[in-house]
């Protein structure tokens, strides 16, 4: 609420543009929802410090640990100046910096042969800043519509907490339903209507916490599969990688370049915005709050089956690979314009 009355009185950057290939909103909008959704989760981890020292202390240095990488998401955010090479790169100063404080380490990934060499800092330091920057990342990616990255994040913090109640890891959970309830927050006022958006900032923090979160749970509980947070994190992760083939190898362009062909994006134009219009603001908004759910229930097919069977190595493998069969063919289809049938919205009659 303060946000959006700053940015009513002109003290808040707002997002202008609305004609990049990315855009799919029809008023200008704060951008900066990252900053409350901070200082939110600051707030939580304060509270928890003063009922209970040990996991307050815990949680306020994971917080420190994402400062770098969410700082450089509001950079940009305010100033649109930042480039994605930074970002990615400060994303792994954060990464770095929780490992230092935290100790937030890849230990093991469940797989014999690549396991003996988890024993090395050498190999689990550099793959663990890899991946930590890249599901950062990756949650930006997904970041392109109302309610899209929030609810699918929210969906994996609640699971997070879930399997860390199971293993009584307070730390986890704690943290965990901190960033899910500030997220629950946010989304108050981004979805339908697009009031406020995550922006750079926002996602980069939920993205940097999700990574650091599964991480951690893995690594101080060796009864669950490293393939829970695999699967867990799938629909994010696998759009990244399916973007940076689909730019370098099918289009011969260059993977940081934004396009608009991801799936939601596709969703958006082939299946919503043919039903509801596109004529003016309110339909434009109507198409936008209408494509994340498909998006959203898509992340189920993933964030489900993890939360069961997170003990389960060859069930968690299993889904895995049928949530990528799965994205590959709704995909294709999509592209092709053979939507299928379930996925129809009654069309509208247009005037």
């Amino acid at each position: 609420m303060v946000v959006l009355r700053l940015a009513h009185h002109g003290h808040v950057p707002l997002d202008h543009d609305l004609t990049g290939v990315q855009k799919f909103h029809a008023r200008i909008v704060p951008r900066i929802g990252g900053l409350p959704l901070f200082i939110a989760s600051i707030s939580a981890g304060a509270i928890t410090y003063y009922r209970d020292a040990p996991i307050g202390i815990l949680l306020l240095l994971l917080m420190a640990s994402s400062a770098v990488a969410f700082l450089a998401g509001l950079v940009e955010d305010l100033t649109g100046k930042v480039r994605a090479m930074h970002r990615l790169l400060l994303t792994m100063v954060s990464a770095a910096v929780g490992i230092y404080l935290l100790n937030a380490v890849v230990v093991r990934v469940d797989v014999s042969w690549l396991d003996t060499l988890m024993k090395y800092r050498w190999v689990t330091i550099p793959l663990t800043i890899v991946l930590v920057a890249g599901i950062a990342n990756a949650v930006n990616l997904i970041d392109g519509f109302n309610g899209l990255a929030s609810v699918v994040t929210m969906f994996m913090l609640f699971s997070l907490g879930y399997v860390a109640w199971q293993v009584n890891d307070v730390f986890v959970m704690t943290a965990a339903l901190v960033i899910g309830g500030a997220i629950a927050g946010f989304l108050l006022w981004n979805y339908p209507f697009g009031l406020i958006f995550l922006g750079d900032g926002g996602a980069y923090f939920i993205g940097f916490m999700l990574a650091e979160l599964a991480i951690l749970l893995v690594a101080r509980n060796p009864q669950i599969s490293a393939w829970y947070p695999a699967l867990l994190l799938v629909y994010p992760a696998f759009e990244t990688v399916f973007s940076i083939y689909r730019r370098l190898l099918v289009r011969r362009t260059s993977p940081g370049m934004p396009d608009g062909i991801h799936l939601h994006s596709l969703i958006f134009r082939r299946v919503v915005r043919w039903a509801v219009g596109y004529r003016d603001a309110r339909m434009i908004t109507r198409s936008n709050s209408l494509t994340s759910p498909y998006l959203w229930a898509l992340s189920l097919m993933a964030v489900v089956p993890a939360t069961l069977f997170w003990r389960h190595p060859w069930m968690l493998l299993s889904f895995f690979l049928i949530f990528v069969l799965s994205y590959v063919w709704l995909y294709l289809r999509i592209v092709r314009f053979k939507v299928p049938g379930w996925m129809a919205i009654k069309r509208r009659n247009k005037k």
